[in-house]
C-alpha cells in the first residue's frame, strides 16, 4: 500500500509489494526491493538501490548526495542489502567519485536512531550501530560489527569482522577522583 500523501517520481522502480507511509518522498532512479516497509516522512533520493523485506522507518534520509567538499553533482550510488533495518532519523548518504562512487549497506544491518553512514562506507552483514553512531567517510565495518551508541569513527579506518567499538565512558572511570 501506497499512502495517499507520498510522492514517488514515475522513474522509480518499487516492487508491487513495497508500502510507503504518508508524506515520504521518493525520487528518480531509485529501486525498492519486493517487502520493504518505509514509514512516514522518509526521504529516499536518487541512484538508491534498497534490497528486499528492509524497514526504513519515519524521518529516515537515504541516499542524499554526500556532505563532501570535493562532491561536485556527479552521479554516485546508495545500496542497502536485502533484511536491513533503518530507524528513525538516519542518514545514509551516496559515494563520492574520489572514494568509487558507492556507499554499500550490507545485508540485515540494524541502524539504530539518529545513526550516520557517510559517503564512500561500507558495511558487511549483520552489522549493527547503536543510536547517534557515526561512520564518517570512507569507512569500511566487516561483518557482524557493533558499534556502540554516541560512538563516532574518524574517516579512512577499517574495523575488523566481529569487533565491538564501545565509547562514551563517563569521566569518572577515565579519571577517576583522587
Amino acid at each position: 500500500m501506497i499512502h495517499s500523501t507520498a510522492i514517488i517520481n514515475s522513474k522509480a522502480n518499487l516492487d508491487t509489494s513495497v508500502t510507503v507511509g504518508p508524506y515520504s518522498v521518493i525520487k528518480d532512479s531509485v529501486t525498492i526491493g519486493a517487502g520493504t516497509e518505509i514509514g512516514s516522512h522518509v526521504t529516499i533520493d536518487r541512484y538508491t538501490e534498497i534490497g528486499a523485506d528492509c524497514q526504513i522507518f519515519n524521518h529516515a534520509s537515504v541516499g542524499a548526495a554526500p556532505q563532501a567538499l570535493k562532491y561536485r553533482g556527479e552521479k554516485t550510488y546508495l545500496k542497502i542489502g536485502q533484511g536491513t533495518v533503518i530507524r528513525e532519523f538516519a542518514t545514509l548518504n551516496r559515494g563520492t567519485a574520489f572514494g568509487g562512487g558507492i556507499t554499500e549497506v550490507g545485508e540485515s544491518n540494524f541502524i539504530m536512531a539518529y545513526t550516520h553512514i557517510a559517503h564512500d562506507c561500507k558495511t558487511g552483514k549483520g552489522v549493527i550501530m547503536a543510536n547517534n553512531a557515526t561512520l564518517a567517510g570512507h569507512i569500511t565495518c566487516e561483518d557482524y560489527t557493533t558499534i556502540g551508541g554516541l560512538v563516532a569513527i574518524h574517516q579512512f579506518v577499517r574495523i575488523g569482522a566481529y569487533a565491538y567499538v564501545g565509547g562514551n565512558q563517563p569521566w569518572s572511570r577515565i579519571f577517576p577522583r583522587m
